[in-house]
């Protein structure tokens, strides 16, 4: 063993029998306490593990008065047996250097988590396979303590059934059934509340022949439910069960509900490992679930915890959903409705729900326009369900009430500095006001954060801290960071600070808790170095909800590796959280102290300056992804340069694009939103140009279309007509995206006057092929073929190469939906001859799949085939998963009357698998063919 890498040889086994070995020869720890305090290690693998972690670990919340002590004594008794580098001594804690790999709990998270962002059925599948084989009997066996058993085992049974669950539908989906009877008989019998198992077990009895015992199959689970819990099964068992006996059962349970096709979402933030005190509270919300769930409510049972900021509402929250999550087995949902962030306005509640219906497998097309019929949906896929629902940082009554479900079976959590009575009297809400810790729990808190034994030697200044900061979790943490970071400091000395803070503040404000946790900002906030200070006060000036370390060095106009320095530095003393690898994000209430600081210390051509390098940065990288990913696109041409200090990122390939525009997806959004209320119209409407394409593949009708209502309100204010009829255009293409082809072709009449009036051939051109497409989707192939011809004619007129080729495909599969195969044939090979001229992959692929089409009618099936295949590849090459299924769903056509049946299904069924990842209703399509063959 090297001291800094990490250990090959070790393995350590927790999925079943506690085994541990080095370089392939066992060792033997007989005391328990040891071997739990080494899975606690292994468990974190290569991350740090506090010493008071081991010991709640171990002992759980009543420790041993001597506990630290010996928690260190088992470190030292491990590192006997394992070697004396095995565990490294490191600031705060331990580190087991070990490759996360050789720790078969931990790897199966890593598979669990690769599979879930796999590409294709077989190999997430393959995954899937991979994560369960390393199960060999019940988590911790020979290593118990009452955290691993309440905390880490409940969590990897759980992400073991959910991954059984998927890898069985995975089977189905691609044709498997009689082979899985045997396997989901026995799960069933050993988990008989988990339905997703029923449903699958009626798919494949259905699918082996026997009618009977799937049917048979649906009446065991009724009687099971209605007699344990009084309830009846789920809507997507009703559909199989409906579908067995007309027998029309679907192919795979995905085909009977989203609910089915997806995992239980499980939204919920991950909980501090420091949170203390609040047993009382906890107590009480312990108390909803017995009398108000279990009992069969007559309403949704709500339970609204207010407080002052900083006081702990969320932690509270957030831990008791944890306590509790494993009751619901229908999921959890969550979201931070951002009711009193400083620089954002409140989430409206149909932005909430859009992203509820995502989590709950509602594909973006199938989202309704109206926000009454989102809520409708939202409120008929939970009724019946046992679901957690945690809204936090609501605004008021009005904001959540339309997230609560209809019926009763969930759990809704509220969160809100108001006192939210609106929900009390109303809709039934159980009222929880938090106040600050008492002082036994503020201690509790430092005692945990810094050490017990710490605490204990200076119990005096311990309390006076607590005191100093109001007794506020958020002040206690921020204080205990700095102890923390600087061990030898006397507890004393800080609460002088701390004294000295309060005073002055206390000068100028009232006696409240914020005035006692601002005084706890200001008094960590002079620690910072002059650097570190102002990137704190310009980091409120970003729209968040979080920001990269590249772009807060845009922000503050300084290099990125001394921006990575001051974020380290803010993050240290909790002023700044990293809450995810690289993105940073500010509490709401530090938030606000920030925002006083930069009104106060920065002037008003400062903060400008500030959002301008920040819009510069997010507007370059974005725009230059936007032109990579699709060089034809119709473009505005390149912004402005950016201003001094700011460093757009280069990204690397198309992948690395993508990944960055779906990291920054929010952040862009607010982006745009800034940029308009601040008066940069110009930031405004290119930001939306450039986020557009992405909007429009990723299926994020709405957005875009809040995007380019944007960018046509900048434009509008600039008066510049050309770009405003480009607006036009986007803004069509996303309202005939949602269905919404009235308001589509009302845009593209002002786009096609705009473009008339300044003589814009090129944008008139663009507008008849929108045009087009919405006469195709209306059924006048006639229409679309006028509009079709009349773009080729346009782009001509400008020697618009790419204009050109797009025309001609489309003019020549308007010819062959009329059935003139011939004049298409011609039409689509012209078409891309240009393409390959420019060097324009994306129009190939589509003029390779128009040629297949038209071969295939044409009765050349071979020559069909090979047409389509070009346009895969084309298509992979270039990540167009949507044309990529259509493709292929056109291919399996193909070979199906080839009298390759085989083939055909194979295409089909990866069609409807990628179709099902982007959630696009064209899955359907697949089915259908899927249900045709069988």
């Amino acid at each position: 063993m090297t001291t800094g890498d990490a250990v090959t040889g070790e393995r350590i086994a927790v999925l079943g029998p506690f085994e541990v070995s080095v370089d392939g020869r066992p060792v033997t720890l007989t005391a328990g306490r040891l071997r739990t305090v080494l899975v606690v290690l292994a468990l974190s693998a290569g991350e740090p593990v506090t010493v008071d972690r081991l010991a709640r670990a171990v002992w759980g919340e009543e420790l041993p008065r001597d506990a630290r002590r010996t928690a260190q004594l088992y470190v030292t008794r491990l590192r006997r047996r394992l070697g004396a580098e095995a565990i490294r001594t490191v600031p705060g804690g331990y580190v087991l250097d070990v490759e996360p790999d050789r720790v078969d709990a931990v790897r199966f998270t890593r598979l669990l988590d690769a599979a879930a962002s796999a590409t294709g059925v077989e190999a997430e599948r393959a995954l899937l396979v991979e994560a369960l084989a390393l199960w060999r009997g019940e988590p911790f066996e020979g290593a118990r303590s009452a955290w691993l058993d309440g905390v880490e085992a409940s969590r990897l049974v759980d992400r073991r059934l959910a991954a059984l669950e998927r890898r069985i539908e995975l089977d189905l989906t691609t044709g498997r059934g009689a082979d899985l009877v045997t396997e989901l008989q026995s799960l069933t019998r050993l988990y008989p509340l988990r339905e997703r198992f029923w449903g699958h077990l009626m798919t494949a009895l259905y699918r082996a022949g026997r009618r009977a015992d799937a049917l048979d199959a649906y009446q065991r689970l009724y009687r099971l439910l209605t007699d344990e819990l009084g309830i009846e099964p789920s809507q997507p068992i009703a559909e199989i069960h409906r579908g067995v006996l007309s027998g029309e059962a679907p192919l795979d349970p995905a085909a009977a509900s989203g609910w089915l096709a997806l995992p239980p979402p499980r939204q919920l933030p991950a909980a501090t490992s420091h949170f203390a005190g609040r047993s009382s509270s906890l107590a009480r919300l312990d108390a909803l679930l017995p009398s108000e769930v279990d009992a069969h409510p007559a309403t949704v049972v709500i339970a609204a915890i207010a407080g002052t900021a900083g006081v702990g509402k969320t932690a509270l929250a957030v831990r008791w959903a944890h306590r509790v999550a494993h009751r619901f087995r229908d999921g959890h949902l969550y979201v931070n409705l951002r009711g009193f962030d400083p620089s954002n306005s409140p989430m409206r509640p149909a932005e909430a729900i859009r992203g509820f219906l995502h989590a709950l497998g509602v594909p973006a097309h199938r989202v309704p326009d109206e926000p009454s019929d989102q809520i409708g949906l939202y409120r008929s896929l939970v009724a019946g369900r046992r679901m957690l629902v945690l809204l936090d940082n609501a605004h008021d009554a009005n904001q959540v009430r339309a997230l609560l479900p209809g019926t009763a079976g969930s759990v809704v959590v509220v969160t809100s500095r108001n006192q939210l009575t609106g929900l009390v009297a109303h809709s039934g809400a159980h009222l929880l006001t938090l106040d600050v810790l008492t002082a036994r729990e503020a201690t509790r808190v430092l005692q945990a954060r810094i050490g017990g034994e710490r605490v204990a030697r200076e119990r005096r200044a311990a309390e006076e801290i607590a005191e100093h900061c109001g007794r506020l979790p958020l002040g206690l943490t921020i204080v205990a960071a700095r102890a923390v970071a600087h061990p030898d400091f006397p507890l004393a000395a800080l609460a002088g600070e701390l004294r000295d803070a309060r005073g002055r503040i206390q000068a100028l404000a009232g006696e409240d808790a914020v005035t006692d946790a601002r005084s706890v900002f200001a008094w960590s906030y002079r620690q910072l170095t002059a650097d570190a200070a102002r990137l704190f006060r310009v980091l409120a000036l970003h729209p968040g909800p979080d920001i990269s370390a590249p772009a807060a060095a845009s922000l503050a106009g300084l290099p990125r590796a001394r921006v990575r320095e001051l974020l380290a530095e803010l993050a240290r003393i909790h002023m700044l959280a990293e809450h995810a690898h690289g993105r940073y994000a500010l509490h709401d209430l530090l938030r606000a102290y920030a925002v006083e600081l930069a009104g106060g210390c920065e002037s008003s051509d400062q903060r400008r300056a500030a959002v301008r390098r920040a819009l510069d940065h997010y507007l370059h990288t974005a725009h230059a992804a936007a032109y990579r990913l699709n060089p034809h696109r119709d473009h505005p041409g390149a912004p402005t340069d950016p201003a001094p200090g700011v460093s757009p990122e280069r990204l690397g390939d198309r992948p690395a694009l993508l990944a960055w525009l779906a990291a920054e997806r929010a952040v862009l959004l607010a982006c745009v939103r800034q940029a308009v209320d601040s008066g940069l119209d110009g930031h405004a409407w290119q930001l939306a140009w450039a986020l557009g394409g992405y909007l429009a593949r990723s299926g994020r009708w709405q957005d875009w279309m809040a995007t380019q209502s944007a960018a046509l309100h900048a434009l509008e204010r600039l008066g510049d007509r050309y770009e405003l009829a480009r607006a036009h255009r986007g803004l069509a293409r996303a309202h005939r995206q949602l269905g919404r082809l009235d308001d589509a072709q009302t845009h593209l009449r002002v786009a096609l006057r705009l473009s008339g009036e300044l003589g814009d051939r090129g944008g008139l051109g663009y507008t008849h092929h929108v045009l087009g497409q919405l006469s195709d989707m209306r059924g006048n192939l006639l229409g679309a073929l006028d509009h079709a011809e009349h773009a080729l004619r346009l782009f001509r007129s400008v020697n618009d190469v790419a204009g050109q080729a797009f025309a001609l495909n489309s003019t020549g599969w308007c010819h062959a939906r009329l059935g003139e195969h011939r004049q298409a044939l011609a039409l689509c090979a012209e078409a891309l001859s240009l393409q390959q001229r420019i060097g324009d992959p994306y129009g190939e692929a589509t003029s390779w799949d128009s040629l297949g089409y038209v071969h295939h009618r044409l009765g050349d099936g071979q020559r069909a085939i090979a047409c389509y295949e070009a346009s895969l590849v084309l298509r992979r090459d270039g990540g167009e998963r949507y044309g990529e299924a259509w493709t292929l769903i056109r291919l399996g056509d193909a070979r199906y009357a080839q009298g390759d049946s085989g083939a055909a299904g194979e295409a089909w069924r990866l069609a409807a698998s990628i179709l099902d990842e982007l959630d696009h209703p064209d899955a359907d399509k697949a089915r259908v063919r899927l249900d045709q063959q069988a």
